[in-house]
């Protein structure tokens, strides 16, 4: 998978924005471990000390934890992910809604579109 970092934004930031997806989308189940802060890297093609940050912003989230001699694991609580996985869905929603405003269309048009949408 090729990843595309945005120059404006720090690398660190994006990182921990794939990470969020990763976790609210199941890809890294609750309470599974996490590939190495090296295999992230190299994953991402990114400097391991830019990965640890990224990681550590995820752990004071209480998003992961490390456990001493064991590496990373995701949380084990679900209501943290689906709590993480509710604030990006109304984010998401906010700015699509925001966006059809700027095109002078109301919620009930939008939705239209929405709902004419093939998936």
């Amino acid at each position: 998978m090729e990843f595309t970092f945005d120059n404006n934004i720090p690398i660190y930031i994006q990182l921990l924005e794939y990470m969020k997806i990763y976790l609210i989308s199941g890809v890294f189940k609750c309470g599974e471990k996490l590939p190495s802060v090296r295999e992230f890297a190299v994953t991402f093609k990114v400097n391991p000390n830019t990965m640890q940050k990224a990681l550590a912003e995820l752990e004071s989230m209480k998003l992961i934890y490390t456990e001493r001699t064991n590496g990373k694991f995701v949380t084990k609580d679900e209501k943290v992910i689906e709590k993480l996985k509710d604030e990006y869905a109304i984010t998401l929603a906010k700015s699509y809604f925001q966006g059809m405003k700027r095109i002078g269309l109301g919620k009930a048009d939008s939705i239209k579109y929405l709902e004419g949408i093939k998936e």
